[in-house]
């Protein structure tokens, strides 16, 4: 029996019989194909040429960036980011010299005049840089880089790490978005996951961003964690109600400890079931649903004013590394340890160590590990499963417009699945089209996995599952 959470947006259908058919490992495609399939053989000499092909041919793309700021003073047992965790501050100082000299080695091969319309800081803590740091760093990324006047730009903050006078820094350096870890305010699930973060904190932290001006506010809830039942869990996400915040992502803890050895300090015995994880999915996505929230997918909500909903409802809404975005046409360049950019037709990622990262920079080349390059197969491929995971919707008749393909005839593997989808109820057929039910939207990673030629050909590809 489908269980059906009606709300502002698009409602929310939990199907335990589907949902348990389909459950199996799969990529949270936050760009295709998935980093497991990267490869060393892209270097800087690749990456460097691949910008010198993006300002002769796409120099009228604006760009995005992204600052990676891996530190941390406590480790989150949780985590899947790439973090360096030291309470020596310290070692701050020389890691921001070198991303310095990273941003000024790549601006330099920027075309002059091209615009940044989004920028994010993302860790890690970015808010563990000093205020007097925070703006010193903005100003670093001033002086290379010409910013739009209606620049998005993005902070990711801890409360445990987030005085006033880091949000007045954030602000005066033009940041309007603030990303908010909350996880959970059960205490006795915050002493278990080692980030103790009481309610009063969070929500001081949360007054001050609206009170320094940021526009919009989003959170970040996690369910799955030790100990959480729907009946400790639910009070969290009445607060988060209250609060009122933009946007709020729901993730499904990935519990990865082949890849982050850390969680095996997470005891399996305390993590809710599969079972007990759906209910309480469902009921959040109810509550947020029932007060207004728009559901955007897998595991995003928003006020239906929200540039993200909006985005949504007029087929604009795109998704790269940042998860769900409004800036579908941007080259993204990414900066510090282990970051991922992504121009048109590649993807690139830095060293994933602090000693690697210095050794490259210092020795005067850039500090690319490994990469790809984008064949026009895999840039159609990629669009597909884009606009179904953002639309949940797929229209053969735009791609072969835009793409000069027979559709049907071009992707005949792909569809062989979609009759089964069809017949479970997860799709629905429209003319030539295929359109996701509400039961379909919490398994369109499952909806998509047909389209991903990739999938399976590399020996110890492992991935969280998507249920």
């Amino acid at each position: 029996m489908a269980d059906e959470c009606a709300g502002a947006g698009r409602p929310v259908v939990v199907d335990r019989a589907l949902l348990a058919k389909y459950d199996r490992p799969g990529p949270r495609y936050t760009s295709y194909p998935t980093a497991p399939h990267f490869t060393e053989e892209f270097d800087s000499a690749a990456y460097q040429a691949e910008i010198v092909r993006s300002n002769r041919d796409e120099a009228d793309r604006p760009l995005s960036l992204y600052m990676h700021l891996p530190f941390c003073d406590t480790l989150c047992y949780y985590c899947g980011c790439n973090v360096v965790v030291t309470t020596r501050r310290e070692r701050l100082e020389p890691y921001l010299l070198h991303l310095k000299e990273e941003i000024k080695r790549v601006a330099e091969q920027i075309a002059p005049g091209r615009v940044v319309t989004q920028l994010q800081w993302g860790g890690g803590t970015p808010t563990y840089l000093s205020p007097e740091q925070i703006r010193d760093l903005m100003a670093t990324i001033r002086s290379h880089f010409t910013f739009d006047p209606a620049l998005e730009a993005g902070v990711e903050l801890d409360p445990r790490e987030c005085t006033l006078e880091h949000l007045s820094a954030l602000v005066e350096s033009g940041f309007n978005r603030a990303s908010m870890g909350i996880q959970d305010f059960d205490p006795e699930v915050q002493q278990r996951v080692n980030r103790v973060q009481p309610e009063q904190m969070t929500r001081a932290v949360f007054d001050n961003c609206r009170q320094v001006g940021f526009k919009s506010i989003n959170v970040d809830l996690i369910y799955g964690l030790p100990l959480q039942t729907v009946a400790r869990f639910l009070p969290t996400v009445e607060t988060v109600i209250h609060m009122a915040p933009d946007r709020i992502a729901t993730f499904n803890y990935a519990h990865v400890p082949w890849l982050k050895k850390h969680q095996k300090l997470l005891k399996e015995e305390t993590l809710p079931s599969s079972g007990d994880k759906l209910d309480i999915f469902e009921v959040t996505a109810h509550r947020f649903t029932e007060a207004g929230y728009q559901f955007i997918g897998m595991d995003h909500f928003a006020r239906p004013d929200d540039e993200i909903a909006v985005a949504q409802r007029e087929g604009t809404l795109y998704r790269n590394f940042q998860g769900y975005t409004t800036h579908a046409g941007c080259d993204l360049y990414a900066f510090g340890m282990t970051a991922i950019g992504q121009l048109s037709r590649c993807y690139v990622q830095n060293v994933k160590t602090l000693g690697d990262y210095y050794a490259a920079l210092d020795n005067g080349d850039l500090p690319v590990e490994r990469g790809l390059m984008l064949t026009d197969e895999d840039l159609l491929r990629r669009e597909v499963i884009t606009r179904l995971m953002c639309d949940f919707a797929l229209d053969p008749t735009d791609f072969e417009g835009r793409f000069g393909i027979d559709f049907d005839d071009h992707f005949a593997e792909a569809l062989s699945a979609f009759g089964a989808f069809e017949a479970d109820g997860l799709v629905e057929k429209r003319g030539r089209g295929y359109t996701v039910t509400a039961a379909g939207r919490l398994l369109i990673r499952n909806i998509v996995m047909p389209f991903d030629a990739y999938l399976g050909t590399r020996e110890g590809e492992r991935y969280s599952r998507t249920v």
